[in-house]
């Protein structure tokens, strides 16, 4: 059956339609922080605590104890989401409202279908970039997502997934296919589930930190998390009794407290991550080997494509710049959008 497409009038009455309901939700919260400001105020006053769950107007934040509260927010205060460090006050029903968002460290974002920015975590300090043998990696996926730390200011991590499946010989193929990248200070870990020494170093880099796992589908995004949360289900037992978000709790981004110390975010959003509408410059930052060579081309718009006494082809002749980084450079630089100059 021919799926009938909507006129542009269509479109807009469908979007009235939903700016109304997400109106009337938000409208609801905020006559529920109004009835709950009308309570006897907790004797505790205004408590730090973190967004470990966000789902529509509902937020589960930890306190410092670690306990975990249902809070809702203002809507004046902006938009909270999972990783924001908080000011909430608890409520005299055990529930609590967030009154403020502390300034973040950074902030992860992705575009929306109408190509604004959309937070997803903030306060990351690692970014976990997942590649396996099968499916065959994407180095454009990858180098967006290191081009992605670069300018948020997050430390990157290159984890190579299920190298079990590969011989000895194909083992040493792969490593080879991605040699550029510890040559350039990223470090990269070799790892299978099945072999579980080759996950020590790679708990001991979490350890710690607030880290985000980002990947193409398949690469065992799922299965590594359940490996580094080995009491996945008693976390998310906790966070839905405590919240009463039920299992929307796996649906959305959530921070879990990793055993060895430390938080993992895991987000079902990431793997549709990429790069807002950044102009050349910017991007350029975000492949750290261009560094030294950026303001040395003869001309001071370089594009690194034709012109000549470009540094950077110069660098790629040395060898000083890998062939692919600026290929995938030249790929992110034209399919960005119409702010790409």
């Amino acid at each position: 059956m021919t799926r009938r497409r909507l006129s542009e009038r269509q479109l807009e009455r469908i979007q009235t339609i939903q700016e109304r309901r997400r109106q009337r939700l938000a409208d609801r919260a905020e006559n529920a922080l109004a009835a709950l400001d009308e309570e006897e105020p907790d004797a505790l006053g205004p408590q730090a605590g973190r967004v470990v769950v966000r789902h529509g107007a509902n937020l589960a934040v930890e306190d410092p104890r670690g306990q975990v509260h249902h809070c809702l927010a203002r809507r004046h205060i902006g938009h909270p989401v999972c990783g924001d460090q908080v000011v909430w006050q608890a409520t005299a029903d055990g529930q609590g409202v967030v009154t403020a968002i502390q300034p973040r460290g950074m902030v992860l974002s992705r575009p929306d279908y109408s190509g604004r920015d959309k937070p997803l975590a903030a306060n990351l300090t690692r970014l976990v970039v997942l590649i396996a043998p099968e499916p065959d990696p994407s180095g454009y996926l990858v180098d967006q997502y290191l081009a992605a730390a670069e300018l948020i200011g997050v430390q990157a991590l290159i984890v190579a997934n299920k190298m079990d499946l590969l011989d000895t010989a194909g083992e040493a193929a792969f490593r080879a296919r991605f040699a550029h990248y510890p040559a350039i200070g990223y470090e990269t870990l070799w790892t299978s589930l099945r072999r579980p020494a080759t996950l020590v170093t790679l708990i001991a880099a979490l350890a710690g930190e607030t880290s985000i796992l980002v990947g193409q589908s398949g690469v065992g995004k799922s299965s590594l998390v359940n490996t580094l949360l080995p009491d996945l289900e008693v976390q998310i037992g906790r966070l839905s009794r405590a919240t009463g978000l039920g299992r929307h709790t796996t649906s959305t981004a959530t921070c879990y407290r990793l055993i060895g110390g430390g938080s993992l975010i895991d987000s079902p959003g990431v793997r549709s991550f990429r790069l807002g509408a950044i102009d050349r410059e910017t991007l350029q930052r975000g492949f750290r080997e261009f560094g030294p060579h950026l303001g040395h081309c003869r001309f001071g718009d370089c594009r690194h494509d034709r012109e000549p006494g470009c540094a950077i082809r110069a660098a790629v002749d040395a060898g000083q710049i890998a062939p692919e980084r600026l290929a995938n450079f030249h790929h992110l630089a034209a399919g960005l959008g119409p702010t790409w100059g």
